[in-house]
């Protein structure tokens, strides 16, 4: 709550300007970062710190003022990436410009001045408020301008490549294969962003009934030609600096995956009453193994079939980052004693053992898994699955819930992203993670 003396917290805006102005003025006599000495590091950092105190205390004070004025009190719903934009221009010093972002996304991770810790702190006060954070994630699974650009195409072909994802509807199924090969389909901003796209077209699509996601054939020589569900993030990227914290590590929980978990949001101007549409059923199939996010993504879908020779593994807790929202789903499926292992130790789960059947439904032979999805897919295209899954999803994770989780996830993360343990581990990572996770 404000202080009474300063309701309005003019004062706390105050006292944030003059810090964040010492930040820049001492940042602006620096050498860049990898060439400053120790002394020079501390003394900015304290600087830093102060003014992140005071940011906190001003949005975790304030969070549904701000909010109601970034959106015109609820009328706009802008994604989290522009709600930023938004805050940073009309109060400087509570956000990083977009000229000093730009700036801070050509470095290296390692590199970087940490400026996304103050994104996290502004979204973890917006989520953390009851209305704002409720409106918010609202706002995240609307269908993306790409989506409806693209939909009339999807309608008329039943194909669209998105580039990293193809999209291929064979009624009443659409298949979302992940076509990054290279790279034994590791998540990026750029996949990210065309799974999202292709998750709206299925979603939006009145023919499609069931989606259906799999990995595509691979070309690093140690799996040359086999299917890979996901590698998970793309390590290279996060040590090239190219992991955006605002449209992947908080957007891909709070958009893509939330659309798979939760259908779409269309506001009720909109002539659906119910505030939800294209609540659809889901199929994992899963090939080889499904890393980090791909594993995560499995625990919003209805029915995980995979492999005989695949496996499952999360090994955030290793890299340094926390797993998305699968510290808060993981347990729910397998218990908190195995949740435990996989995420704190990164126990691997082999689909041939028996804890595999708590994360996975059917375990087939390799060759067997399209007939198996095939099956899937006519069982689940029943008329009421879709309502059903509905009403699971709410009984098993009410929104509130994921909201409150999601607003102490945006913290940790923007913390963690920038940890010295973590800028050290990514910095070795040049190339694939599994070719070593697999040894």
């Amino acid at each position: 709550m404000a202080p009474a003396a300063d309701p309005d917290g003019t004062a706390l805006l105050h006292d944030l300007a003059r810090a964040a102005g010492a930040e820049e003025r001492a940042l602006a006599h620096l050498p860049p970062k990898p060439r400053r000495t120790p002394e020079e590091q501390r003394s900015l950092d304290e600087l830093r710190e102060e003014a992140r105190r005071l940011r906190f205390s001003f949005v975790d004070a304030h969070a549904e003022r701000i909010y109601a004025e970034l959106t015109d009190g609820g009328a706009d719903r802008p994604r989290l990436s522009d709600l930023v934009a938004r805050a940073a221009e009309r109060w400087p010093g509570l956000l990083p410009s977009e000229e000093r972002m730009a700036a801070e996304s050509r470095c290296a991770q390692r590199d970087k001045e940490g400026l996304e810790v103050d994104q996290a702190i502004f979204v973890h006060g917006v989520l953390g408020a009851r209305r704002a954070g409720r409106h918010l994630l609202e706002s995240m699974r609307l269908p993306t301008r790409r989506a409806l650009e693209l939909l009339a195409e999807f309608s008329a072909r039943g194909r669209v490549d998105l580039g990293p994802v193809l999209l291929e509807r064979a009624a009443p199924a659409a298949h979302l294969t992940l076509t990054a090969p290279d790279t034994l389909n590791a998540e990026t901003d750029a996949l990210v962003a065309a799974m999202e796209t292709a998750v709206d077209l299925v979603l939006l699509d009145p023919e499609v009934r069931v989606g259906v996601v799999r990995g595509g054939p691979v070309t690093p020589a140690r799996y040359a030609g086999r299917r890979v569900f996901s590698s998970g993030i793309n390590l290279a990227h996060l040590h090239q600096g190219r992991i955006s914290y605002l449209d992947f590590l908080i957007g891909r929980e709070i958009g893509l995956v939330s659309k798979v978990l939760r259908g779409l949001y269309l506001p009720p101007e909109t002539g659906c009453w119910t505030g939800a549409h294209g609540h659809k059923p889901w199929i994992g199939a899963v090939d080889t193994f499904a890393i980090g996010g791909g594993m995560q993504l499995l625990f919003t879908m209805d029915r995980v079939i995979a492999g005989s020779d695949a496996y499952f593994s999360l090994p955030a807790a290793r890299e340094g980052i926390v797993p998305g929202a699968g510290n808060l789903r993981l347990p729910r499926l397998a218990g908190n004693r195995l949740a435990r292992q996989v995420i704190l130790t990164g126990r691997r789960i082999r689909a041939d053992e028996p804890a595999a059947h708590l994360i996975c439904d059917e375990v087939v032979e390799p060759g067997a898994l399209e007939s198996a999805v095939d099956i899937a897919v006519e069982q689940l295209a029943a008329p009421a699955v879709a309502a059903n899954r509905a009403m699971l999803s709410v009984a098993e994770e009410p929104p509130d819930d994921f909201r409150r989780y999601m607003a102490e996830f945006a913290l940790q993360q923007g913390a963690r992203l920038y940890a010295s343990d973590v800028l050290e581990k990514v910095s070795g990572f040049v190339g694939p993670r599994p070719d070593r996770e697999a040894r």
